[in-house]
């Protein structure tokens, strides 16, 4: 280790540690009366958590595919010490873990974790939205849980909403009741009801309703975006944070028009159920509904976001373009790796003559061009031009377009980063998957042991660390930048559109893959 790797191991206090003195908020067993009723959490010294609260009414019955109504008030004081069921969803991804007690369509509940010693002044709040492509996903898992962040001095909240057919089913009739004649984005609305309530009450909890930060990761990304887009969460939060994706996608997460989605939806349902109705369609039980749209009866991607005319006005990028969106702080980024999964786990190895081939058949006369971007000169070289293009096509572009539209239109600071660190799989023989997507999630939450699969290293811990300040310190003040942290510039055009490259030694570096996103965004705009 050199001196100055030491001395931010000391900045970090994963050498030695400094004891600060602040007053305790209360005692063991915390409770805090919300607007629903009084909730009793725990207390581990240093944390207190509520996991399960209810935010909204069951979305069941003839509640199923409406906009969440708020929770039933209870009375007396009502435990909030374990996750709730995750919504219904399939077996897609295996690396999530649930710790809770199923999946159920009365899934509508939301965590929230405070530092148990705090000072009297209202802390910021972060609002996590998780991923999973809108199929999956749910607050449970370990390496969300947000007990370490809100060790930063801020306030942790993480909801569940719905998923797959039972969060995005698009159908005329739902259309026609809706009011607006909109429908589907039921999931988008979830997450919107939970940000309604931190503002209604996470004062309560020590929170600042009025310094809230969104940040998600893959869909959770793509959800950030979409919440800065549209109109109806205007006001309810002050910054945002998004990890790998946006709702300007290449990916299959396309956010089709109303129009297309009723008549893709309506056919889907009908071949597949022989249903069409609405009110039969609500009768049917959750588990029929699962089974005929879950792996592997279907590729689990059936149902997403979609324009609505209500929750979406227009596409997201449209909406940018125009300068309607929620005009706040932006901090958002990728891996370095996110074209990973497909590259390593294809059954041939990329070659300069695959990529030539593949180039061709994506930008015909401009292959030549898009070959000097994606170079081929190399083995080392071919390989990487794979792994970058895989990923540019999945995620890594369509946030670029997000990142350079709020620069465009919007006034406030942009911070851009790239994760570059790669976990060490435990095994030697596991595949070399780089900084994959969704590799930063343990990172932001200083969650490393919550996966057992990697040794981790001090560098590893290092870089958490200071990735957990720099999120802490945006949320607090749109500036992710603070004492012991190597500094991160915010992205402008003046200074070469610098990027934080987030690895065992962090530096920010002007940009050097322009051309290459410039280039992209010509073609594929095409």
């Amino acid at each position: 280790m050199n001196l100055q790797g030491a001395r931010r191991f000391l900045a970090l206090g994963l050498i030695s540690i400094t004891v600060t003195s602040v007053a305790a908020w209360s005692a063991s067993a915390p409770q805090v009366k919300t607007r629903s009723g009084t909730v009793e959490g725990k207390d581990d010294g240093k944390i207190h958590a509520f996991l399960g609260i209810p935010y909204a009414a069951p979305p069941v019955g003839d509640q199923r595919w409406r906009p969440p109504v708020p929770a039933a008030k209870w009375s007396g004081v009502r435990k909030a010490t374990d996750f709730g069921a995750h919504c219904m969803q399939g077996k897609v991804f295996d690396d999530m873990v649930f710790h809770d007690p199923g999946g159920s369509e009365d899934c509508l509940t939301l965590n929230v974790w405070v530092p148990a010693r705090r000072s009297t002044d209202k802390l910021p709040v972060m609002v996590w939205i998780y991923g999973g492509g809108f199929v999956a996903g749910t607050t449970s898992e370990k390496r969300q849980d947000g007990s370490h962040l809100a060790q930063q001095g801020v306030v942790v909240v993480s909801m569940n909403y719905r998923l797959g057919v039972f969060g995005f089913l698009v159908h005329p009739e739902l259309a026609q009741e809706s009011g607006h004649n909109s429908a589907g984005n039921y999931g988008l609305l979830d997450q919107l009801a939970a940000l309604e309530w931190v503002h209604e009450n996470i004062a309560a909890f020590g929170g600042d309703p009025g310094n809230v930060t969104i940040f998600g990761e893959s869909a959770g990304s793509f959800s950030v975006s979409a919440q800065m887009a549209s109109p109806l969460a205007k006001g309810l939060f002050q910054k945002a944070i998004g990890e790998s994706g946006a709702a300007f996608s290449r990916s299959g997460l396309d956010f089709e028009p109303l129009s297309v989605r009723e008549e893709k939806d309506q056919k889907l349902v009908t071949g597949k159920l022989g249903v069409s109705k609405l009110a039969d369609l609500r009768a049917l039980p959750a588990q029929k509904l699962l089974d005929t749209f879950s792996p592997p009866q279907s590729e689990g991607f059936d149902f997403g976001p979609d324009i609505d005319g209500y929750f979406l006005p227009e596409p997201a990028p449209a909406i940018f373009a125009a300068g309607k969106q929620n005009d706040v702080p932006l901090l958002a980024g990728w891996n370095r790796d996110e074209g990973s999964f497909d590259i390593v786990s294809a059954p041939q190895k990329p070659t300069a003559e695959s990529l030539k081939a593949g180039a061709e058949k994506e930008f015909g006369d401009k292959a030549a061009e898009a070959l000097k971007l994606y170079p081929t000169d190399t083995p080392e070289h071919v390989l990487r031009s794979a792994l970058d293009f895989a990923g540019d096509q999945f995620i890594a572009f369509c946030t670029w377009e997000w990142i350079e539209a709020q620069s465009k239109t919007g006034k406030q600071p942009i911070y851009r980063y790239r994760f570059d660190m790669a976990p060490t799989p435990s095994n030697p023989n596991a595949p070399r998957l780089g900084a994959y997507h969704s590799a930063e999630i343990e990172y932001v939450f200083g969650q490393l042991d919550s996966k057992t699969d990697v040794t981790w290293r001090l560098e590893d811990r290092q870089l958490s660390e200071e990735m957990q300040k720099y999120w802490a310190n945006f949320a607090r003040s749109g500036n992710p930048n603070g004492p012991g942290l190597p500094h991160w510039p915010a992205y402008t055009s003046a200074d070469g559109w610098p990027v934080m490259f987030l690895s065992d030694e962090p530096s920010a570096h002007k940009d050097d893959l322009r051309d290459r996103y410039l280039f992209l965004s010509a073609e594929w705009a095409k």
